[in-house]
């Protein structure tokens, strides 16, 4: 049984965590940025990196402590090196290296976008490869094949803006706060789905791929024109998010077979209304579904600790000499996309 330390830190999270190869999350630490990053109505980069610099050491010291261990007692230091804000990335990275070098340990570069397309299996292991997941954060909306461990092939992402960048836009446009995701959520339970007709960018055809710029645009026009109500709009916007979702997805499992599951994982797994068409969506294809719990779904490193699991298991460690990376494509051979999905 193998000890790895999980270090996150690509935004506006700080994390450490202690995760053993056989699923056990020993300690997990984790501070927050939201009260810094609030008055600007999203995460500022300085003053997030700055952050990470403060608490990160103590936060790994904290985790140490609250597993009943030392440095000495872990078998490899993993550390998300991209993608992600780069300033916030080195922090982690730089600390992970200084730690397996003092304690003569390996190093294991994790993918925060591997991070969360592995931690399904942290909280499930009966998950089997292959699987296809909805991979949805921030600032990735992608379809995967998952079929091992560093084996990922790329069947959509989005041309301009991911579902977890809308949800924060439209926070910020219908003044709701920040975070943006879970405000918008919390809007949505108050309005009404239907009220406000809002586009469903590429719904129904053929290209496989997502987009949300128009979406939010829309959402602008909507909440100027004056004629609608912030929940109303919240919960339209909502809608039309899960619709697309669904609506792509349902064109990838079309034209698969022989997967375990219809996964998802990132920060908008953690919508409800998105879990549940996926559920239905999942049942409608006779495949089971699985979703991370919650807290497994936002930015920890008990995902990023359990990805370096498995990728030690593999024998995959990294030099001490390895970069940081903005972005960093978990399928580097896919296609690139127009629009900006040159960035997935």
């Amino acid at each position: 049984m193998a000890l790895i330390l999980g270090i996150e830190s690509s935004c506006d999270e700080t994390a450490a965590a202690l995760v053993t190869s056989d699923r056990v999350v020993r300690a997990h630490r984790l501070a927050g940025q939201e009260a810094a990053h609030r008055p600007y109505g999203g995460v500022v980069p300085e003053i997030a990196a700055r952050a990470h610099v403060e608490i990160l050491v103590p936060l790994i010291e904290a985790a140490l402590t609250d597993a009943g261990v030392t440095l000495s007692h872990v078998d490899a230091v993993a550390a998300t090196a991209g993608p992600g804000l780069i300033g916030g990335v080195m922090v982690g990275l730089v600390t992970g290296k200084a730690l397996a070098h003092a304690a003569g340990k390996p190093l294991i570069a994790v993918n925060h976008l591997e991070g969360h397309a592995l931690s399904p299996r942290l909280s499930d292991p009966d998950l089997d490869f292959p699987y296809l997941l909805l991979l949805v954060s921030g600032g990735h909306c992608q379809l995967l094949l998952v079929e091992g461990v560093n084996a990922y092939r790329r069947l959509a992402t989005t041309i301009d803006d991911a579902a977890g960048e809308a949800f924060d836009k439209t926070a910020k446009i219908l003044g709701l706060g920040f975070p943006g995701g879970p405000a918008v959520e919390r809007a949505a339970m108050l309005g009404d789905a239907r009220a406000v007709p809002l586009p469903r960018p590429l719904l129904g055809t053929s290209e496989p791929h997502f987009s949300f710029a128009g979406l939010k645009s829309a959402v602008v026009r909507a909440h100027e024109s004056g004629k609608y109500h912030v929940d109303d709009i919240a919960a339209s916007f909502q809608q039309a998010v899960v619709d697309c979702l669904v609506d792509r997805t349902r064109r990838q499992l079309a034209g698969l077979s022989g997967i375990s599951a219809l996964v998802v994982a990132g920060g908008v797994a953690a919508n409800q209304a998105v879990r549940g068409s996926l559920v239905t969506l999942a049942a409608a294809h006779d495949l089971r579904f699985v979703a991370p719990p919650l807290w497994l779904c936002t930015d920890n490193a008990a995902m990023i600790g359990w990805a370096g699991a498995e990728r030690f298991a593999a024998g995959l460690t990294d030099p001490l000499d390895v970069a940081a990376r903005p972005r960093w494509p978990l399928d580097p051979a896919a296609e690139t996309v127009r629009g900006a999905g040159v960035k997935a």
